[in-house]
């Protein structure tokens, strides 16, 4: 279908003046045709994992006060084998989740950036250890360890900035261009290149690197590279890449409605994407190796290597529960139950999401909901002891009262 919409492009060309990138991409988009059976029924589910005790745990778990809705995506062995929306994308109209639904990723669009940054090394196109500041972009570091940090050093979370540099100005209204700027005079937390400090503006330089690099928009380039190519057509950033849609969640805290913020689609790879459930699977097998022609094993080699250790991740039991995380290029990966995992999760406000996959059993799943209740980061861990038959996992027996 892909080839068909190119084939399509070149009689565009020849014909008038070229398309924009944006026409690129709508074009192409029109060519994908949505999956027509997925595995959304109880007699549709078989594998190892007990789908039917986790689909009634999902339904719990939508129900519970802090919930509005959720959807859920598990593949098993590299194949789909369960997807479902429960609970709504709105408490003020009780439209249930569907799956076209769209979620932001929010802190997931980091694997976006790292995989697209792999794609162009691998062609020769990007240079990963050149210096930030042979780039024209907008980050400034103290004491000018831009001309130092490498590329893969911002993928990989290291420019020894305090944790979260800026956000409260982002969220604010601040021009990510010109925090990044600002950035200059924020305080370090380690010299550069030496650590693992998270960062949201700082990382959304990537943004402007791969757009050089690739010659389009940054969510161009990903949509030309790596979403549509996948087959993912509700895939996109923005705020109307949100709103626009047909089906899109509204954001909540508890039982209440949240307003928009565009805050973070403005640092779109660090936090820009969204989509619906299904496009969510279709990145997640991509990342664990099932879509080859797209994301080859040397792609993702170069994506979800690690390149610096990290402190634990997520809180409380789950804190306990893992050990051993380091950080790629956006990619997470850590020691669970003897298992290594590969994954990130996100949050922004009035919705969280992750993904988390095994590579050795290519088995994991991806969860989106619209409110800000961590309880849900539990589920890819329940979902991987059903898989390793654990019957002492405990993660989703939570309180059933409803407030």
């Amino acid at each position: 279908m892909i080839a068909a919409a190119l084939l399509g492009l070149t009689g565009l060309y020849a014909t008038r003046s070229a398309p924009d990138d944006s026409q690129v991409v709508a074009i192409l988009r029109k060519f994908i045709k949505t999956d027509a059976n997925l595995p959304d029924q109880p007699n549709e589910w078989h594998g190892r994992i007990d789908y039917v005790k986790l689909d009634q745990q999902f339904a719990a778990m939508a129900q519970r006060s802090e919930m509005a809705g959720l959807a859920v995506a598990i593949v098993e062995d590299g194949e789909l084998r369960f997807v479902r929306g429960y609970g709504v994308v709105d408490r003020n109209t009780n439209v249930p989740v569907t799956l076209d639904t769209v979620f932001r990723w929010a802190s997931v669009s980091k694997t976006v950036a790292g995989m697209l940054a792999a794609t162009l090394s691998n062609e020769g196109l990007v240079d990963l250890e050149r210096p930030v500041a042979r780039w024209n972009t907008s980050l400034r570091l103290p004491e000018g360890a831009e001309a130092r940090l490498s590329f893969e050093q911002l993928l990989s979370q290291q420019t020894g900035l305090t944790k979260n540099a800026f956000d409260e100005r982002l969220e604010d209204g601040g021009d990510p261009r010109v925090l990044r700027s600002d950035l200059v005079n924020a305080p370090l937390q380690c010299e550069p290149g030496s650590c693992h400090s998270y960062q949201n503006i700082a990382f959304d330089t990537a943004s402007e690197i791969l757009a050089q690099a690739a010659q389009r928009s940054y969510p161009n380039a990903v949509s030309e590279r790596l979403f549509l190519p996948l087959g993912m057509k509700s895939a996109n950033y923005g705020m109307s890449g949100l709103t626009g849609a047909k089906d899109w969640a509204r954001p909540h805290n508890g039982r209440t409605v949240r307003p928009l913020n565009d805050s973070y689609w403005r640092v779109p790879a660090a936090a820009g994407a969204e989509s619906n459930i299904v496009d969510f699977s279709r990145w997640l097998q991509a990342a664990m190796g099932e879509r080859p022609d797209v994301l080859p094993e040397s792609v993702l080699r170069i994506a979800q290597s690690p390149r610096v250790n990290t402190a634990p991740i997520y809180g409380g039991a789950l804190r306990q529960a893992n050990s051993k995380a380091k950080y790629g290029l956006g990619w997470r990966s850590f020691d669970y139950d003897g298992h290594r995992l590969i994954g990130h999760s996100g949050a922004v406000d009035g919705y969280r999401a992750t993904l988390i996959f095994d590579p050795a059993t290519r088995t994991g799943v991806v969860p989106m909901w619209n409110s800000n209740w961590g309880t849900p980061f539990r589920i890819p861990f329940a979902v991987l002891d059903s898989y390793n038959l654990r019957t002492d996992s405990r993660w989703l027996e939570l309180d059933t009262k409803t407030q």
